[in-house]
């Protein structure tokens, strides 16, 4: 069984890998190239970014709003801190599949790059395409590394997200205020932290998307 289920495993990704090929085929026949989908892929991650830090604003709103309750229906303050957080989920699942389909690019563009180096003729002409190869890679990187820079900030948030829907959930009553009260601190922290990377990495692709426009 497992030896089955590794196969049908290895089958999927070939299939995935498949699929992915064919599309960048596809597009390039009609004049889109990898460059355009790899661009096109960072303004879409860069858009997810900027849903999320205001996901993530409102959220902290919210938890600050229970930390400061002063009366009323408890379950309420409950539902609307769980519905912040199901949405939290949500842009955080948006945004890691948004790099993935950044570096699947990526990783295809470079590689086709280099692939196409050794059908130049002229020798000067083959090292400048291969100086600007390595400069984006450069580039790239530092792009890669700030959105998974940001995307890892993510966890702690939404960690201490749930530990306190959790335990708002099974103790509807001003004690469990009390108790989340303390966690405000740490949630302002982390937010702010990842709200700082978000913003970073957004930077970061402006450039990144520049240079690859020759701007």
């Amino acid at each position: 069984m497992k030896k089955g289920l590794l196969s049908l495993v290895a089958i999927f990704s070939l299939l995935l890998s498949g699929c992915e090929s064919t599309y960048y085929n596809a597009m390039e026949k009609v004049g889109i190239h990898k460059r355009d989908i790899l661009i096109d892929r960072i303004e879409d991650t860069q858009e997810a970014q900027q849903e999320g830090q205001e996901q993530f604003k409102s959220a902290l709103e919210q938890f600050k709003s229970v930390v400061n309750f002063d009366g009323g229906e408890l379950e309420k303050v409950y539902n609307r801190l769980n519905d912040e957080y199901e949405a939290s989920e949500k842009a955080a699942e948006s945004i890691r599949n948004h790099i993935d389909d950044v570096e699947s690019v990526a990783e295809a563009l470079f590689e086709e790059w280099q692939d196409e180096l050794e059908q130049y003729s002229s020798a000067s002409l083959r090292r400048d395409s291969q100086k600007q190869l390595n400069a984006t890679k450069r580039q790239y990187q530092r792009l890669l590394s700030s959105m998974q820079r940001a995307e890892k900030s993510i966890n702690p948030v939404l960690t201490t997200m749930k530990d306190n829907v959790l335990y708002l959930k099974h103790n509807l009553n001003a004690r469990a205020i009390s108790s989340i009260k303390g966690e405000l601190a740490t949630i302002n922290r982390d937010v702010s932290a990842l709200l700082s990377n978000m913003q970073k990495a957004i930077d970061e692709s402006d450039v990144f998307i520049r240079q690859l426009r020759g701007n």
